[in-house]
């Protein structure tokens, strides 16, 4: 507090993206993820940073025998060599873990995903069960960037899907199912919309 005005602590923004072999944690497994830092806001602004300069993105090996045969086609992933050559579900939220902090440099790391509910539950769950210090973002530093849209442009979160953005909104990179590919699109997307000032 400064002057009687409570001043916000400085957050940095971490894209966040996963592909996963089922629809839940702990019966299916995590795939890969990946993570770019894409801004920064104290309170007054946003700024922007190249979300491919700082990235993560680490393949794991499956927890467990099953899989939805669908949900692993969309990743593209082969479950035989993830088991063979993948990382230690351990050793990969150790060093994403590690990653995030360093890459907050003392501010507050907050995990941005498009939806959210889908890669946080992943992600915390993970981080919860086989990290060291457990989740970097704690347990509720997350931003939904679909809500986002739906606040800004004033419609109802049914109709906050990339069809029915403005194109300047939206990422010109492909969407490819690779996480980080995708952690960096989706990065994109949350920046035009941090700036974006016009409803709909």
């Amino acid at each position: 507090m400064i002057g009687g005005t409570l001043v916000a602590k400085r957050e940095v923004y971490v894209s966040v993206d996963v592909e996963a072999d089922g629809p839940i944690p702990g019966p299916y497994s995590m795939l890969s993820f990946g993570m770019a830092a894409c801004g920064a806001f104290d309170g007054a602004g946003f700024t922007a940073s190249d979300p491919a300069e700082r990235t993560f993105y680490a393949e794991l090996r499956p927890i467990s025998d099953g899989f939805d045969p669908e949900a692993l086609a969309v990743s593209g992933l082969d479950r035989d060599r993830l088991a063979r050559d993948g990382l230690d579900p351990a050793e990969a939220m150790n060093a994403a873990s590690a990653w995030v902090t360093e890459t907050a440099a003392g501010a507050t790391p907050v995990l941005v995903a498009y939806p959210l509910a889908y890669d946080w539950m992943w992600l915390y769950w993970y981080f919860v069960r086989f990290a060291r210090s457990g989740s970097p973002f704690g347990h509720s530093r997350h931003l939904d960037v679909k809500t986002l849209y739906a606040v800004k442009a004033g419609v109802p979160v049914a109709r906050a899907t990339k069809r029915q953005m403005p194109p300047e909104l939206l990422s010109r990179r492909p969407h490819t199912h690779n996480a980080l590919d995708d952690a960096i699109e989706q990065a994109e997307l949350f920046q035009n919309l941090m700036t974006w000032r016009e409803r709909l």
